[in-house]
């Protein structure tokens, strides 16, 4: 089902009409959340047994939907019958804990909960100052997202990192390899590496300062410390919604059809630990102690209006091989607005507001993530509900537009300065990254991708 889209569409919740909440009415991006119903003390089993008895489980996390300020509760919505007119399936998937379920269920019932959604949060026409009993029902539903504990949305088993920007493999290419910056395969295939899913931690978990072997360049054997170059990853994750089985290839002309949604990701890493262990066989433990992701997930169709063409290739790059290929007039990418935000402990001491680190857009990548996605499965691989596909480091061509700390500060040779003087080359403890994405196109509301964040705790030696 396509939602109208205009922006003169509006709804009965009052804060999803301010054109800069993020979160209007044609947006609705889905997480995981605990409800305000449900945050506090769990209830006792056995009403005469002492409360140090008791067994204390965490409430079960429930489906949300971001509209205006607040939370919507999916689950509350099924067990009130407003989800009745939909396929069984859809409400049962709306009573799960993550959207596992929901994906499962295909484009088809995504599209049909899309549109159930946007009819029970839409304004009357003509608009009537009254509430009606179902909107003052589904408003017992919701929860104000600054009251909300959020959970990872989605059931991750699989994660691959790629390296879609070409201005940031050129940027960083150019620290280490300045007479060829970009390796030669770099132009025919989008490259990735097999990421660790089990440290996938939701926004606003700490990420403690990991331990590896560090090798200073004239040393000749490397120590095993707190990593000394500790970086942040501006990143944007698709996930898959439509798996295939094993020993198929998804064709490119499907491959978009595969995925569900994106948020935003930071990958977190190690710089010292990385540069010393990658070769021959790329990014491990430098990677894989910390990857933040957002709570949010806006939903493919909820992009559609702000698809755009990747950036157009260079003249003398060559064509994709064949089976890459998509046709000149494809939107397969995004006209998504991507920053990086630094807050220091000294800094929210003197209430000093996060400075802005870098600004990108999503269209400049070099590879769609309906190209990621083909090339993921052209060996026969098989893709599962809920995979990551991350974009890699976003960065522009222009100043302020790198998307981590390495390219910035040239490697750690030309430091940041901060509001409070401070100096930055790589993260500090106490460091916080806030990562955040919009989209605004003349004649649509401002929408957000929400805030992906993250504070660097000491290594704990």
């Amino acid at each position: 089902m396509s939602l109208p889209l205009e922006s003169v569409a509006a709804s009965w919740v009052g804060t999803a009409n301010d054109p800069a909440g993020g979160f209007p009415l044609q947006w609705l991006p889905y997480c995981a959340f605990t409800p305000a119903s449900v945050s506090g003390p769990e209830p006792l089993t056995d009403p005469a047994a002492p409360m140090a008895e008791q067994p204390n489980p965490r409430p079960a996390p429930h489906l949300g939907v971001g509209i205006g300020a607040f939370v919507l509760d999916l689950h509350g919505l099924r067990e009130n019958g407003l989800l009745r007119d939909l396929p069984e399936e859809v409400q049962s998937a709306c009573g799960a804990a993550r959207l596992n379920e929901l994906m499962s269920c295909g484009p088809g019932a995504w599209s049909a909960l899309r549109g159930r959604l946007f009819d029970l949060l839409k304004a009357a026409e003509p608009r009537s100052s009254r509430d009606t009993p179902r909107q003052r029902l589904v408003a017992s539903l919701m929860t104000p997202a600054a009251q909300a504990v959020f959970h990872k949305p989605v059931r991750t088993e699989n994660y691959t990192d790629f390296y879609a920007s070409l201005h940031h493999a050129r940027n960083v290419g150019r620290l280490f390899r300045p007479d060829r910056p970009l390796p030669p395969n770099y132009y025919w295939l989008p490259i990735g590496y097999h990421g660790r899913a089990s440290s996938l931690v939701v926004s606003g978990t700490p990420v403690r300062r990991p331990h590896g072997q560090c090798r200073a360049g004239s040393e000749p054997a490397p120590v095993f410390q707190p990593s000394a170059r500790l970086d942040y990853e501006l990143e944007v994750a698709a996930y898959v919604g439509v798996g295939n089985p094993l020993g198929s290839r998804v064709p490119i002309e499907q491959a978009a059809k595969h995925l569900f949604g994106l948020s935003l990701l930071n990958d977190w890493s190690a710089r010292d630990i990385q540069s010393w262990e990658y070769q021959p066989l790329g990014p491990f433990l430098g990677k894989s102690f910390a990857t933040s992701i957002s709570p949010w997930v806006v939903p493919m169709e909820a992009l559609a209006p702000y698809r755009t063409r990747l950036a157009p290739r260079a003249a003398s790059d060559p064509a994709p091989l064949a089976y890459l290929a998509e046709p000149e007039e494809t939107l397969s990418s995004f006209d998504i607005t991507v920053e990086a935000y630094l807050s220091t402990a000294r800094m929210r001491e003197r209430r000093i507001p996060a400075v802005r680190l870098s600004r990108a857009n999503l269209r400049d990548l070099y590879w769609s993530f309906a190209q990621m996605l083909t090339h993921h499965t052209s060996n026969g691989c098989n893709l599962r509900i809920g995979d990551i596909l991350a974009s890699g480091t976003v960065s522009g061509e222009q100043p302020g537009s790198q998307g981590c700390l390495l390219e910035m500060t040239k490697g750690g040779e030309i430091p940041l300065c901060l509001p409070t003087g401070e100096r930055r080359s790589f993260l500090e403890d106490g460091d916080e990254v806030s990562l955040r994405g919009y989209a605004n196109r003349q004649g649509l509301p401002l929408v957000s991708m929400g805030e992906c964040r993250g504070r660097v705790l000491s290594s704990g030696e």
